[in-house]
C-alpha cells in the first residue's frame, strides 16, 4: 500500500506529461487553413499526365495537350525543354521549360476575385538555346508584370538557380485570367518552368476605398489599394525566424524567408515561443503562419542604450514605385503585458509613421497578432537610378516579428522597372531545393513536449506563489524625427504619495509636475460638476485649487475614461508643451497619470476662449481693437510654433475654442493634442484630422499637412471674430453652412456687410478693414502657396491695429470723449488671376459708388459701413 501511494503522484505527473505532449503537438502545428480548391499548378513544357509531384509534395499538371496549353502568335510552334542532365533539380516545376521565340499566351478560366500567381523559373542553358537571349516581357491582361525581363546571369552559368516572381492580380467578370510572354525582339525568347495561381480573400491585402475605415496611411498618405491595381512580392520576412516553407503557409503556399540577410542591428534580442497558443482576435488567422508570431526581434533591457540604437532593415528596393509595407507584430515576452510597457517610434524609409507604437495597446494582451500597413512612395531620383535601399527602423523598445514588402502598380498598371531586369540578386540566398537545417518534427515536437512538461512541473510546484506585475513605468517622449535618431527623453516616474511641503510658486518653474490623484480629487471637490468650466472631445475641464504655502487657481483637463484617441491626444499634449514656454501658448503645469486616469493640468485662464466672447453667449461684445490685440496674440502664439522652435510644429485644430484668454485678456493657443511636427518644413503626409469649418481643404483633398493648414484655419477665426458667427453652422442656408465659402461668396457679390457682426458696424476705420480683410482672405485661399505665412500675418495684423488707433486718434482730435463712428463706403477688388487686392475708399456721409476694376481678371465690390448702399461692377 506504501509503495502504491508513492506511485501514485508519479503517474498523475505522467499522465499530465502526457496530455501536455498531446496538446503541444496540436499547438505547435500549423496547419493549412482555407486551403484553396480550385488552385492551379501548371508544369510547363511537361507532358506527364499523372501529375507528378515537387519537394513539397503537390501536384502539377504539364501543359501538353492540356486545356492550358498556350495560344501562340501566328499559330507557331513553341518548343519545350528539359533542364540539362546532371542538375540538382529533378522535380516540376523546374525541370522542363516552355520556349519560344514569338508571342504565347496562357488563358486560365479561374473565379472572380484576388489570385496570387506566382511564375516559376529556372536559370539554366537549355540545349539548343542561347542564354543570353533570353529576354522577355510578361503581361497579365492590362498589367505589366515583367518588362524585358531576363533570368540569365553569366555568372551562375554553370550552376543551377531556381526563383519564383510572386504577383497578386485581381480577376474581374470575364473570369479569365492571361498570361502572355512576349520576346524583345526577333533574335531572342521568352520560357516559362512553372505558372501557380492561387486564389486569395479579398481582404488579405487588398484595401478598397469604403471597405477600411482609414485607409492606409503614413508616410505618403492615406491610399487605397483598389481592385484595379497588382501587386508583386518583394520581401516576406520572419523575422527571426527561419524559413517557412509553402506548405507550412496557411493555404496559400507563401514563402517566409529569414531576415538574417537584411538585419543591420547589433545587440538585440532574439524571442522564441515555440509552444505559444495563438488568439486571433485582431486579424483573421490566414494573415500569417503562427511560426511568424511565435518570433520576434527586439532590443535588450539597457533603456539607455536603446535610446542610441534601433531595430533597422535595410531591402533593397526599385525606384519610382509606391510599396506597402506590412509590420507584423505579437507580443510573446510574458513580461511585457501592460500597456506602455513596450513603446516604440517607426520609421519608414526615413519618415515618421508611427509615433507612438504599443502592441498591447492595439491588442489589450499577449499572443494577439496583429499587423500595421504603411504605403510609402520611392520617388526616383535619376535616370541612372534605380535600385534604392528602403530602410525600417523601430526606436525606442520595440519588437517585430513579420516584415512583408509589397510593390504597387503605377496608374497605368505597370509593375515593372525600366531596363532589364535581374532578380536573383535580389532573392533572398536560400535554395528551397537544398536540405534546410531544422529538426524533425518528430524530434521538435518530443523536445517541445518535454520542456513544457518540465515548465508545468515547476509550476505546479510553486503554484502557491502568487506574484503580480506592478504598473509599469510610464515613458512619454518628445521626438525631433531627424535620420539621426536624436530623441531627448521626458520621463514620468509615478507619482507615490503625496507631496508636501513644496511651493506653487516652484510648480512654475518645473518642466513638468506630477500630481497625485489624491491631490487632483482636492483639487476639484472630486470633480464636482459645479466646477466644470468647459467640455470638449477629450473630456471636462474643471476650475481647481492647488494648495500648498499659497494657492494657485488651475485648470484640469481630465480623460474621458475608456478614450483610446484621448489617451494619445495625452501624450502628444505633455511632449509638446513640456518643451515649449511662450507667452502666447497655454502653459503645462503637470499631470496625473494614475489609476487609469490621464489629468491635464494648465494656467487657468480667467476670460475662457474666444468663442465665449463671440457668439451664442451672455458675455459682452467685445470691442473692435480687443478683438485685433487677441487676434494679434494668437498669430504670434502660431508663429512660434511655426519658426520659434527647431522643428516646425503644427497646430492642426487652430479655432477659436483652442485660442485661451487670460485675466488681461492676453491670447494664449491651446489644446495641442492633434500637432504634428514636421523636421523638413514641408508637407507631412498624415491622416487628415482636425474640426470641419476650420478644415483646410487642401489638406482635406491631398492628406498633405504644412504650416499653411493652420494659416488657413487662423483665417475662419479672423472670420469668426470679424462675423461673430460660427465657421460650420448647418442650421443656416445650405450655401451658408460654411464661413470661410460664404465669406468668398459675400466678397464677390457686394455683400460682405450683410454678414460683418452687428456690434462692429461703424467701428471699423476703413482702413484698418481693408487690411484686416485682405488678411482674411489671403489665409483662406484653396491653395497653401497662395496663403502667406503666420509671421505675414502677424505683421499685417499689428498694421491693422495701427490704423484703427490712428484713425481713432483722428476722430479723437475732432470730437474728444465723443462716439466714434466711421460711415466710410469701401470698395474692394480681388484680382481672379493672381489673387491680389485692389482696394478704393470713399469718404463718409453716406456717399455711395461704383467702382470699376481697371483691365481684366477684376471682381469689384462696394458697400457703406451703415448698410444704406451696395454695388458692383465687372470689367
Amino acid at each position: 500500500m506504501r509503495n502504491l501511494s508513492m506511485l501514485t503522484p508519479i503517474v498523475s505527473i505522467f499522465c499530465i506529461f502526457f496530455l501536455l505532449y498531446q496538446i503541444t503537438l496540436v499547438a505547435s502545428s500549423t496547419p493549412p487553413r482555407d486551403v484553396p480548391d480550385d488552385a492551379i499548378t501548371l508544369d510547363c513544357g511537361s507532358a506527364n499526365a499523372d501529375k507528378p509531384k515537387d519537394m513539397y509534395r503537390r501536384n502539377w499538371t504539364g501543359d501538353f495537350e492540356s486545356k492550358f496549353f498556350p495560344k501562340e502568335e501566328n499559330n507557331l510552334k513553341s518548343n519545350t525543354s528539359r533542364a540539362p542532365l546532371g542538375r540538382i533539380v529533378t522535380r516540376p516545376p523546374y525541370s522542363t521549360a516552355r520556349i519560344s521565340y514569338s508571342q504565347f499566351t496562357y488563358v486560365f478560366p479561374v473565379t472572380v476575385g484576388p489570385k496570387f500567381v506566382r511564375l516559376h523559373f529556372n536559370s539554366v542553358i537549355y540545349p539548343g538555346f542561347e542564354g543570353s537571349k533570353a529576354l522577355f516581357t510578361v503581361i497579365a491582361g492590362s498589367f505589366t508584370l515583367l518588362r524585358n525581363f531576363t533570368a540569365f546571369i553569366p555568372d551562375y552559368s554553370l550552376q543551377e538557380k531556381t526563383f519564383f516572381k510572386e504577383f497578386c492580380i485581381n480577376v474581374g467578370k470575364d473570369t479569365k485570367l492571361n498570361l502572355t510572354f512576349i520576346p524583345f525582339s526577333t533574335p531572342f525568347y521568352a520560357f516559362i518552368n512553372g505558372i501557380e495561381i492561387v486564389p486569395m480573400p479579398e481582404d488579405l491585402y487588398y484595401k478598397p476605398e469604403g471597405k477600411s475605415e482609414e485607409g492606409i496611411p503614413y508616410p505618403s498618405g492615406n491610399r487605397s489599394i483598389n481592385d484595379d491595381m497588382s501587386l508583386e512580392m518583394v520581401y516576406r520576412l520572419n523575422v527571426a525566424g527561419n524559413l517557412i516553407s509553402p506548405t507550412d503557409d496557411t493555404g496559400f503556399f507563401r514563402e517566409w524567408y529569414s531576415d538574417n540577410n537584411y538585419f543591420r542591428s547589433t545587440g538585440t534580442l532574439i524571442l522564441h515561443k515555440p509552444v505559444l497558443i495563438l488568439d486571433y482576435v485582431k486579424i483573421p488567422n490566414y494573415t500569417a503562419p503562427d511560426d511568424v508570431y511565435r518570433s520576434a526581434r527586439t532590443m535588450g533591457l539597457n533603456r539607455t542604450k536603446n535610446r542610441l540604437s534601433n531595430l533597422t532593415w535595410g531591402l533593397p528596393v526599385d525606384m519610382g514605385f509606391y510599396y506597402l509595407v506590412r509590420l507584423h507584430f505579437c507580443e510573446i515576452d510574458p513580461n511585457m503585458g501592460d500597456v506602455d510597457q513596450r513603446r516604440f517610434i517607426i520609421f519608414i524609409d526615413y519618415l515618421l509613421a508611427d509615433m507612438d507604437a504599443d502592441v498591447i495597446f492595439w491588442t489589450h494582451k499577449i499572443g494577439t497578432p496583429v499587423y500595421k500597413d504603411y504605403v510609402v512612395m520611392i520617388q526616383k531620383k535619376g535616370v541612372e537610378d534605380n535600385s534604392y535601399i528602403l530602410s525600417i527602423d523601430l526606436h525606442g523598445e520595440p519588437i517585430l516579428n513579420g516584415l512583408e514588402v509589397l510593390k504597387l502598380s503605377n496608374t497605368d498598371g505597370n509593375l515593372a522597372k525600366h531596363g532589364a531586369e535581374i532578380w536573383i540578386d535580389n532573392l533572398p540566398p536560400h535554395d528551397p531545393h537544398q536540405p534546410i537545417a531544422m529538426m524533425s518534427k518528430t524530434k521538435k515536437f518530443i523536445a517541445i513536449g518535454i520542456g513544457t512538461g518540465f515548465l508545468v512541473l515547476l509550476f505546479l510546484m510553486g503554484c502557491m506563489v502568487f506574484w503580480k506585475v506592478k504598473m509599469s513605468k510610464r515613458y512619454v517622449s518628445y521626438y525631433p524625427p531627424s535620420r539621426c535618431w536624436c530623441l531627448c527623453w521626458l520621463r514620468l516616474n509615478p507619482y507615490k504619495g503625496k507631496q508636501t511641503g513644496k511651493k506653487t510658486s516652484s510648480l512654475r518653474k518645473e518642466q513638468c509636475h506630477h500630481f497625485s490623484l489624491a491631490d487632483i480629487k482636492i483639487a476639484t471637490n472630486n470633480f464636482h460638476e459645479d466646477l466644470i468650466i468647459g467640455k470638449g472631445g477629450f473630456g471636462n475641464v474643471y476650475k481647481g485649487q492647488i494648495d500648498d504655502e499659497e494657492t494657485m487657481t488651475v485648470a484640469i483637463k481630465r480623460l474621458n475614461p475608456g478614450s483610446r484617441q484621448g489617451a494619445h491626444e495625452f501624450q502628444t499634449e505633455i511632449e509638446m508643451l513640456s518643451q515649449l514656454r511662450y507667452v502666447h501658448l497655454v502653459s503645462l503645469i503637470g499631470y496625473c497619470n494614475e489609476k487609469g486616469e490621464m489629468i491635464l493640468v494648465y494656467d487657468y485662464m480667467a476670460n475662457g476662449t474666444l468663442r465665449e466672447h463671440l457668439y451664442d453667449t451672455n458675455n459682452d461684445a467685445l470691442p473692435w481693437k480687443k478683438r485685433l490685440d487677441i487676434c494679434i496674440g494668437a498669430a504670434r502664439g502660431l508663429d512660434y510654433l511655426h519658426r520659434g522652435v527647431k522643428h516646425t510644429i503644427i497646430h492642426r485644430d487652430v479655432k477659436t475654442t483652442n485660442i485661451l484668454l487670460d485675466d488681461k485678456w492676453a491670447a494664449k493657443v491651446s489644446d495641442f493634442g492633434l500637432s504634428k511636427m514636421d523636421q523638413n518644413n514641408t508637407a507631412v503626409s498624415t491622416m487628415v484630422k482636425g474640426t470641419w469649418g476650420y478644415l483646410d481643404p487642401e489638406y482635406a483633398r491631398c492628406q498633405k499637412l504644412s504650416d499653411k493648414s493652420d494659416v488657413y484655419s487662423f483665417g475662419v477665426v479672423l472670420l469668426e471674430v470679424l462675423c461673430a458667427r460660427k465657421a460650420l453652422n448647418q442650421k443656416l442656408e445650405e450655401e451658408e453652412w460654411n464661413l470661410a465659402h460664404w465669406a468668398r461668396k459675400c466678397i464677390e457679390r457686394g455683400t460682405i456687410n450683410e454678414i460683418i457682426d452687428p456690434y462692429l458696424k461703424g467701428k471699423i476705420a476703413p482702413v484698418c478693414f481693408k487690411v484686416f480683410m485682405q488678411i482674411a482672405e489671403s489665409c483662406t485661399r484653396d491653395q497653401g502657396i497662395q496663403r502667406p505665412t503666420m509671421g505675414d500675418v502677424v505683421e499685417k495684423l499689428k498694421l491693422a491695429l495701427d490704423l484703427q488707433e490712428n484713425a481713432d486718434a483722428e476722430k479723437e482730435s475732432i470730437n474728444p470723449s465723443g462716439e466714434h463712428i466711421y460711415l466710410d463706403t469701401l470698395s474692394f477688388c480681388i484680382d481672379v488671376t493672381n489673387g491680389l487686392w485692389a482696394t478704393n475708399v470713399h469718404k463718409e456721409h453716406g456717399m455711395t459708388s461704383d467702382s470699376t476694376g481697371i483691365g481684366t481678371g477684376l471682381t469689384c465690390s462696394s458697400f457703406e459701413m451703415d448698410g444704406i448702399t451696395s454695388h458692383k461692377t465687372f470689367s
